[in-house]
């Protein structure tokens, strides 16, 4: 989620999108791992994976113009240096978005040595792909809801804890209340899925039975009225399937 405080959102990858896709680098030199991974992950189309297989590739990928990560899996043995010290070395500039390291060994001086070095996770190969993408997930949702965490949805840069989004382009900040903050908080983790209207009031407001659909819509529209520049004719924030997604290709082409 950041390279800075703005790896969550910065545009595209350079290595192609899937749009609404949340892009993962994965830094490994076993090729067939890699793509392992890759398969797994874009499989329910919910992660973009990136592959670098060195230290010195994984620097471009996350250098190159409009970079955004949402995480990384980080190889310990790589060609040009230890992924331990990789880690360490993202902290030291800043960068805050989970970091899973992977390893051959699960000793306790080597995982010990991995989370000091700043790891959120640490995971022994030969691994479960189902409990790799259960603790990639969980780090995510730690982090989300972290101080740290920072969203590119459209043309704005979306601080949850700070219920704001701010529009760099024309130098512009949005205050959003606590429910439109979550509203789009649970949007984005969607992806481009379209979310049914009581699956997000139940996730928004819990399962009140006082609130209506009614409720979860005036707040669309508010929402809208702020981030829409014709919110006649949404195109970030869009209905679909009855219920809402997030197009943030759509308001790409509108910023």
């Amino acid at each position: 989620m950041d390279t800075g405080p703005t790896q969550m959102g910065n545009g595209q990858n350079k290595e192609g999108s899937m749009a609404g896709a949340r892009p993962i680098l994965i830094v490994d030199d076993d090729q067939t791992l890699r793509h392992m991974l890759v398969e797994q992950l874009q499989l329910e189309g919910e992660f973009q994976a990136i592959e670098a297989d060195s230290v010195a590739d994984a620097w471009d990928k996350l250098n190159a113009p409009g970079a955004r990560f949402d995480a990384i899996i980080l190889d310990v043995t790589l060609p040009d240096g230890d992924g331990r010290d990789f880690c360490a070395e993202l902290r030291r500039q800043g960068k805050r978005i989970p970091i899973i390291i992977l390893t051959g060994s699960d000793d306790e001086t080597d995982v010990v040595r991995g989370l000091d070095a700043g790891a959120n996770d640490y995971v022994a190969k030969p691994f479960r792909i189902a409990e790799l993408l259960a603790r990639l997930r969980a780090q995510m949702r730690i982090f989300e809801n972290s101080e740290d965490a920072v969203f590119s949805i459209g043309p704005y840069v979306f601080r949850p804890s700070a219920k704001l989004l701010q529009e760099p382009t024309r130098n512009r900040r949005i205050r959003l209340t606590e429910k439109e903050a979550a509203i789009l908080k649970f949007l984005y983790r969607a992806g481009t899925r379209p979310v049914p209207r009581q699956v997000l009031l139940n996730e928004v407001w819990g399962y009140n039975a006082a609130v209506t659909t009614h409720t979860l819509e005036t707040h669309i529209y508010r929402l809208r009225q702020k981030i829409e520049p014709d919110p006649t004719n949404a195109s970030l924030l869009v209905t679909e399937g009855g219920g809402y997604r997030l197009d943030p290709e759509g308001g790409m082409r509108i910023a």
